[in-house]
């Protein structure tokens, strides 16, 4: 069931009857973008993309259509479509209900990224955990082709375009675009050096548009409706709404469909129902585990990219983790250190070393055994990291390090008398 404050664009066929199915989507809009776009010159949709302000909802947050427009038409090689599915960031669980509910909306998307660059193959690359999601995006597929919007002569149109589904092994590395492409290849999933980047020299060094779920999604509506109109219900610089997964202690964890530019107090408090069990907020991720902390001080921000970057974090891929007062920060630390750990492909030695250094230095602090250099130690580790590796995992592992040290270091001082001092609250993390 909707919260009365979100606004449903991209999820509205969420909890239809066999919402799946392509004739639930054909009774609700579907592909009538296409039928709309297939009639529009390529440079007509692009600038469509770019009055709708929409930003990608992978992390980064680049504009849409300017990467849509640095796409070289005239090339002599192929063009390429990927859409980027392997959702990986902890706390992060919105691109997993689109394909699941509505994968006909995803295809469609990728259908009019096809036609704005004059692309005839696209591919879908799923997360290795997300097995099932490949039955329901084959099938899905399988019906686009049956009813003439996948294949030779699209709808009668002349257009052309192919679809296929790839599967990752579990590799969080391969959310990362370039690794997630010498993945696609087949090749081991390991960043390249950029530039070139994939609009120029992408899939098979071929120009090649690289967006994930979510952005796609937003397309037909913004074809449909307009790039004015889409942009106009987020802010000035970040059109449109999104999913934001909220998770942690919460009274109402889950997806909600929110326009850019919510405060997070409101987030938290009014779609969350605030925090559970009456405690006090003791901190928040505020876009996914690989972006640093923001604190109660930090509630009135406007949760669109711009007002978070400027208060010190990012939106990132827009799971918002919420941790209450009883959450030992510390161990949150070890637990996020742990993962990109675990995670690193190992092919550049400051994310090779330095998380596993973090990870002994954390685990040694947490269990008792630290002295007082170690927290500027935590901090000199992370900090040689970031911006010294290939890819941003690196960078993910740090960030969130760095902030914690700075913000919560009299939580490390109190672990210095040998013990954890929430161990006794049951401390969450």
């Amino acid at each position: 069931m909707a919260h009365p404050l979100e606004v449903r664009i991209i999820s509205r066929r969420f909890g239809l009857p066999n919402s799946a199915s392509i004739d639930t989507f054909l009774a609700h809009q579907g592909y009538e973008a296409l039928r709309k776009a297939l009639k529009m010159t390529p440079e007509a949709i692009i600038e469509e993309m770019k009055k709708s302000a929409l930003r990608g909802r992978g992390g980064a947050g680049f504009p849409a259509g300017l990467k849509w427009g640095f796409v070289p038409r005239q090339s002599p090689r192929p063009r390429y479509v990927v859409c980027n599915a392997d959702e990986g960031e902890p706390g992060t669980c919105k691109d997993r209900p689109l394909m699941e509910y509505d994968p006909h909306q995803l295809i469609e998307g990728i259908l009019i990224a096809g036609l704005a660059v004059d692309s005839h193959q696209g591919f879908i690359y799923i997360r290795g955990e997300y097995r099932y999601l490949i039955d329901i995006m084959d099938r899905a597929i399988e019906e686009a082709r049956g009813r003439g919007f996948l294949g030779k002569n699209i709808l009668g149109s002349g257009f052309d375009f192919e679809l296929a589904t790839h599967t990752g092994a579990g590799s969080y590395e391969c959310g990362e675009e370039s690794a997630l492409l010498e993945s696609l290849e087949g090749k081991r999933g390991v960043p390249r050096i950029r530039p070139p980047f994939p609009a120029v020299a992408g899939l098979y060094q071929c120009p090649t548009v690289l967006n994930n779920v979510e952005t796609y999604a937003a397309v037909p509506a913004i074809i449909l409706n307009g790039g004015d109109w889409y942009h106009k219900l987020g802010t000035p610089k970040n059109g449109g709404t999104r999913l934001f997964a909220l998770s942690g202690h919460v009274s109402r964890p889950g997806v909600y469909e929110l326009p850019l530019g919510m405060p997070l107090r409101q987030m938290i408090y009014e779609v969350g129902g605030g925090i559970r069990g009456g405690r006090q907020l003791k901190a928040v991720i505020p876009g996914g585990s690989s972006t640093p902390v923001l604190t109660p001080e930090h509630l009135d921000v406007p949760m669109d990219f711009d007002s978070v970057a400027k208060a010190g974090s990012f939106l990132g891929s827009g799971g918002v983790i919420v941790m209450d007062e009883d959450t030992c920060m510390v161990k949150v630390a070890l637990r996020l250190t742990e993962f990109y750990q675990h995670e690193s492909c190992g092919w550049c030695l400051p994310c090779r070393e330095g998380t596993l250094w973090l990870r002994k230095l954390l685990a040694r602090f947490h269990a008792g055994a630290g002295v007082n250099a170690d927290i500027g130690r935590a901090g000199e580790l992370a900090e040689n990291m970031l911006g010294h590796t290939f890819c941003p995992l690196g960078d993910a592992a740090a960030m969130p390090v760095i902030s914690i040290v700075k913000q919560f270091r009299h939580e490390f001082e109190q672990h210095l008398n040998g013990r954890c001092p929430f161990e006794a609250k049951g401390a969450r993390a």
